[in-house]
């Protein structure tokens, strides 16, 4: 069974950073497409960076374009969301995402598997 648990999500003032983290169960990220998405209240849900293990580069979304790290941990099956300069137009809940893929994957409606999400709130 895939599952995915979010995890480092919090309260932090802006210009600050948090680490989030996406343990996976079920299977390896080497063959599949991994993507955070986070959902703002009213909002729609937004992919901000997206990565495929078979295809080096991620992609950002311009909102968090240099400010935001996408990692995977191969040995702890782990992906990371390295957060830096936090905005209050950052505060959402985020959610990592997997897909079955080698491509690098950026619309929601194509991921399958999918975490519970973890809040990030982000103070001015």
């Amino acid at each position: 069974e895939v599952q995915l648990v979010e995890s480092g999500g919090g309260l932090v003032q802006a210009g600050g950073s948090l680490r989030l983290s996406c343990a996976a169960s079920g299977f390896t990220f080497g063959d599949y497409a991994i993507g955070w998405f986070r959902q703002a209240p009213g909002k729609e849900r937004e992919g901000i960076s997206c990565l495929s293990s078979s295809i080096g580069l991620p992609f950002y979304a311009d909102s968090v374009l240099g400010r935001f790290t996408i990692s995977v941990d191969n040995a702890k099956n782990t992906v990371y969301l390295r957060m830096n300069a936090l905005k209050p137009e950052d505060t959402a809940v985020y959610y990592c995402a997997a897909l079955l893929s080698i491509y690098v994957v950026r619309g929601a409606d194509d991921y399958d598997y999918w975490g519970q999400g973890t809040q990030v709130t982000v103070s001015s």
